[in-house]
């Protein structure tokens, strides 16, 4: 999920590895390429991507990894650390809590539905949940209203994590080990000021939209939502790597995910220990580089929901997202142009102590997926505006390599536009 929101002053949102180019079929091959092609792309240059990564370790990232793949070729690469304590170096193989990525496949989920006739995408979500949402507000907003975040209905983070709006990061240490119900969460999204009439043309990010889109998920379908989504949404795409996380801990090799909070937490310290119940639906998955691409690959190629449901995915409207940047936002899905480069589909996700990217051009032949495990790095002015720090220049960098190559010097705004999506 996007955690960058301006609570009190305080912005709380929100060793060198080796890369490889490979085929598909034979990740462990570097420098293979596929067949029918004679050498990579001049906009796909493995030895740029892997400098380019490691300029963001230099500048201060401790971990960062990422998968790209261009017209058939992939590449993956690495460079720093999993754990500053040990200098256990990452790799692009590791999981990642990947935040409000978990979005689209929540979104993609309830298109099913749609699809199959038991959701309807413009009716009111007190027809299917109205013990949650009583009342007016029942009948005014809409399930498609909670997909694009034009309901209206806050966010429940400030009440969640009251510690922010004082300058502290003790909640996040007060909630590392709390189960949290969602209906709780709501309640706390519900009770607090809206941020606008339902249906608006401005929409503002909320992350209860998406715990009551897994609420009514659970109603339609009859299992949970985790369940749902994993038979339907990740299998089908064909994921080896992605789960809803079934406790504190992640299974398999991960790295250790650091939170700054703008320094208010010096050094940065793990949470990659956590208990996940405070996003749910809205921003539990844990995946992989490789398993993003694959997803948004299938996702944008119609495998995961009808072309017809896509298009409607593919809608956007203008958000405000919790940072305060405007962004192009459609069901589930965040839209970024590069001039000259393209225009790409996918979300961003930061969790406590992560940071996920994935974006997949419109013709699905290129796409990045980056991970890194250092979030909130900037320091706060006097104002409580975040400052400018070299981390943010090399990520620039990287994301220029990663969607655009050499191709084009106005893809260098390429970082700009998804840092500050949800």
């Amino acid at each position: 999920m996007k955690v960058r929101l301006v609570v009190g002053g305080i912005g709380a949102a929100l060793s060198v590895g080796a890369g490889m180019v490979t085929a598909v079929a034979a990740p462990n091959q570097p420098g293979a390429v596929l067949a029918g092609s004679t050498s990579p792309s001049t906009s796909f240059d493995p030895a740029k991507l892997q400098s380019a990564m490691d300029g963001a370790h230099r500048a201060g990232m401790p971990g960062v990894h990422a998968e790209v793949r261009d017209a058939g070729q992939v590449w993956r690469g690495a460079s720093g650390v999993a754990d500053v304590g040990t200098g256990r170096p990452i790799g692009p193989h590791m999981r990642q809590r990947v935040g409000s990525i978990t979005k689209t496949f929540t979104a993609a989920a309830i298109l099913q539905q749609v699809e199959q006739g038991r959701i309807r995408l413009d009716a009111p979500i007190g027809d299917y949940l109205p013990r949650l949402v009583p009342g007016a507000r029942g009948r005014q907003v809409t399930v498609r209203m909670l997909l694009n975040h034009t309901s209206g209905i806050a966010d429940y983070l400030r009440s969640a994590f009251p510690s922010l709006q004082e300058g502290s990061p003790k909640s996040l240490d007060d909630n590392r080990f709390r189960r949290f119900r969602p209906a709780e969460l709501i309640e706390m999204g519900l009770t607090a000021p809206a941020t606008g009439e339902p249906g608006g043309p401005l929409g503002v990010y909320s992350n209860t939209n998406y715990l009551l889109l897994g609420q009514l998920l659970e109603q339609v379908t009859g299992t949970t939502a985790e369940r749902y989504i994993t038979r339907n949404v990740i299998e089908r795409a064909g994921l080896r790597h992605t789960v809803f996380p079934d406790g504190p801990r992640i299974q398999g090799p991960h790295p250790r995910m650091y939170e700054a909070l703008y320094g208010l937490i010096d050094p940065p310290r793990d949470y990659s220990v956590y208990d996940m119940s405070w996003v749910w639906s809205t921003a539990s998955l844990v995946s992989t580089v490789e398993d993003l691409n694959r997803f948004y690959g299938k996702l944008l190629g119609g495998k995961i929901v009808e072309r017809s449901s896509l298009a409607q995915m593919q809608r956007t409207v203008p958000v405000i997202a919790l940072d305060g940047q405007r962004i192009d936002y459609g069901l589930g899905l965040h839209k970024v142009t590069v001039p000259g480069c393209g225009t790409f589909w996918g979300n961003h996700g930061t969790v406590w102590g992560a940071e996920t990217m994935s974006l997949t051009r419109t013709d699905g032949k290129r796409q990045m997926s980056v991970a890194m495990n250092l979030v909130r790095w900037n320091q706060l002015d006097a104002s409580g505006k975040p400052q400018h720090h070299p981390i943010d220049d090399a990520l620039s960098s990287l994301y220029q390599q990663a969607m655009c190559g050499d191709g084009n010097a106005h893809a260098r705004n390429a970082a700009q536009v998804p840092a500050s999506a949800p």
